[in-house]
């Protein structure tokens, strides 16, 4: 289990705190495009993470980034959550596309949510991330959102 302010760091410093929310970006190497079946591939992984190492809230694999909001569980340092998922899925691509190289920048950006920040309206900036670059008119149509409320019946992205 992690003490609280727990930290670790390569450039950023990086805390955690047991049993905190983290909005979590991290983007593709020179913001290189993902094509659409490296998208699935991205998503398919950060998906794996759901309630195995952390309760995921929301995920939206953007073009050349992805955004996550997860609370990790206790024992499961984020930053092994963020490593395992792009270093799963650099291999996976790379094998896709038949191509060698790094798929990701080195340092994902985490931000713990803050006790008077609506965890909801991070939820729906993430869901817009689509619509504000112009990829689609509403969340609803974009194949890469996944939200929790989809293991419920609702879509599954």
């Amino acid at each position: 289990m992690f003490s609280v302010g727990h930290a670790y760091r390569r450039h950023l410093p990086h805390y955690q705190n047991d049993g905190r929310t983290y909005f979590v970006t991290f983007a593709t190497k020179d913001r290189w495009v993902l094509p659409s079946g490296a998208r699935d591939v991205v998503l398919r992984h950060v998906l794996a993470e759901h309630e195995w190492r952390m309760f995921l809230h929301v995920v939206v694999v953007m073009p050349d980034h992805v955004h996550f909001i997860g609370t990790p569980f206790p024992d499961f340092p984020l930053a092994k959550i963020n490593k395992g998922i792009k270093g799963t899925s650099a291999r996976k691509i790379n094998q896709l596309l038949k191509r060698e190289g790094v798929v990701w920048q080195d340092e994902p950006f985490d931000h713990q949510i803050r006790r008077d920040e609506s965890l909801q309206e991070k939820i729906d900036y993430v869901c817009q991330n689509p619509v504000r670059k112009g990829l689609v008119s509403t969340p609803d149509e974009y194949a890469w959102l996944w939200k929790q409320w989809a293991a419920f019946g609702g879509r599954t992205g």
